[in-house]
């Protein structure tokens, strides 16, 4: 008798995982812009201290990449990966809307295991984030940029983040600590792009040239020009 109950769930297990639709690539994206939303609230909400920082510095950007969920594994050499959105000021100083984005990241550090935390990207100039747009090569040597970082396991103020372009705040245990994200690429997501959108757009003609909506994203936008 117990064997045969065992059974039925297995069977009634199979099942319900067969018949469990796997996810279109709208509501994928739709799932990061949710999640990008809830961290970068969480973040402003924080009451650690390198958070009092990320709402101070908030204001002066003019691009940020939210990664949500981002996971690290490995030993001594790690890799990092997670998607996320990238999204500008306009000329009015009004957030636009997001791109697609995939981060993949390679460090040398003293961690170990697997992590999983959320990353903030602060980016200060116009002029870097049209570098990050126009080249998905690594954020520090080749696009010239200054990558700062700053959360878990970080100090909150150091002289090496004086000047960054791009300033990194990450919550999560020890995510990012004793590794330099300046091997960092930001790979655009052009499948999901079209799939939040419903055309064919890159992440310039959305977050430069502004000729792409969706106002499923006007709650993270929301969120971002609130003080």
């Amino acid at each position: 008798m117990v064997l045969r109950v065992l059974t039925m769930l297995v069977l009634m297990t199979g099942l319900a995982a067969c018949a469990t639709k796997p996810m279109t690539d709208e509501e994928r994206a739709n799932q990061i812009v949710q999640a990008a939303q809830m961290t970068l609230q969480k973040f402003k909400a924080s009451n650690e201290q390198p958070m009092d920082r990320f709402r101070a510095l908030l204001p002066k950007a003019q691009g940020v990449v939210i990664l949500p969920g981002v996971i690290k594994g490995g030993f001594v050499l790690a890799a990092e990966g997670g998607s996320g959105v990238l999204l500008a000021k306009d000329a009015s100083g009004r957030w636009g809307y997001p791109a697609f984005y995939l981060m993949a990241a390679g460090s040398v550090g003293l961690q170990a295991g697997a992590q999983v935390g959320d990353a903030v990207l602060l980016v200060f100039s116009q002029d870097a984030v049209a570098a990050i747009i126009e080249s998905q090569g690594k954020l520090g040597a080749d696009l010239g940029l200054i990558v700062g970082t700053v959360g878990a396991g970080v100090e909150a103020s150091t002289t090496a983040n004086v000047g960054a372009d791009v300033l990194v705040f990450t919550q999560g245990i020890g995510l990012f600590a004793g590794g330099s994200l300046e091997a960092t690429a930001l790979i655009k997501r052009n499948d999901l792009n079209q799939a939040f959108y419903g055309q064919a757009v890159g992440p310039a003609d959305i977050v430069l040239h502004g000729t792409a909506q969706n106002p499923a994203a006007d709650r993270l936008r929301a969120t971002l020009d609130a003080q």
